[in-house]
């Protein structure tokens, strides 16, 4: 039985980030443990970025990805190309966090469903709005951290590919490998395949 996980506004500082991604996916299949892993990246700055604290704030949620994926789909974003990789990080993105997972699976899901093909500000407002309504801790956030979490599931979304770009709105399908349909109906991850689109 898988346990529900909490809704979180962890995304503000950890959106797609897919170089950073592959990079800490690389140094575990080099056998490195989370807390060495946290080391090198801190140390050597392996994500490059300027600010020592966006590296310190997103790398927490990184590894929750990277540690949610099994060999099979940890070694596919290594070897496999960057297409391959976006979708890996898509589908790591939405097993760790259920705000985006539910987003996906009642806005994104629903829209290419009905060969709806345009996500508006108004499906963003009205997803936020009803799950504030459904959830005391949601209710609880401020109207900055709300703002920040439209604009970062849009991102996503486009960083994915699955979405043009914010003014048009204009939603793309995602083209997903056999090889990763295969494996996630295999390892009982189908509703996420679904989410995508599939």
């Amino acid at each position: 039985m898988e346990t529900r996980l909490e809704y979180t506004s962890a995304l503000t500082g950890a959106a797609f980030m897919f170089y950073e991604f592959k990079q800490v996916v690389i140094l575990k299949e080099q056998g490195l443990s989370d807390k060495e892993i946290r080391a090198k990246v801190i140390t050597e700055n392996i994500f490059q970025h300027e600010k020592i604290s966006s590296l310190k704030r997103g790398l927490p949620y990184i590894l929750r990805r990277v540690n949610v994926l099994d060999e099979k789909l940890r070694s596919m974003v290594i070897e496999e190309g960057t297409e391959i990789g976006k979708i890996i990080n898509l589908y790591a993105i939405m097993k760790t966090n259920r705000l985006f997972f539910e987003f996906m699976e009642e806005v994104i899901y629903e829209k290419l469903q009905s060969n709806n093909y345009i996500l508006e500000k108004k499906d963003l407002n009205m997803y936020f709005t009803a799950k504030a309504e459904q959830n005391e801790s949601i209710a609880s956030w401020t109207e900055a951290t709300i703002k920040k979490l439209k604009h970062v599931h849009s991102k996503i979304l486009i960083d994915a590919g699955m979405l043009k770009d914010m003014k048009s709105g204009e939603l793309n399908r995602i083209i997903i490998d056999d090889e990763i349909k295969s494996h996630l109906i295999e390892i009982c991850d189908s509703k996420y395949l679904q989410a995508m689109g599939e």
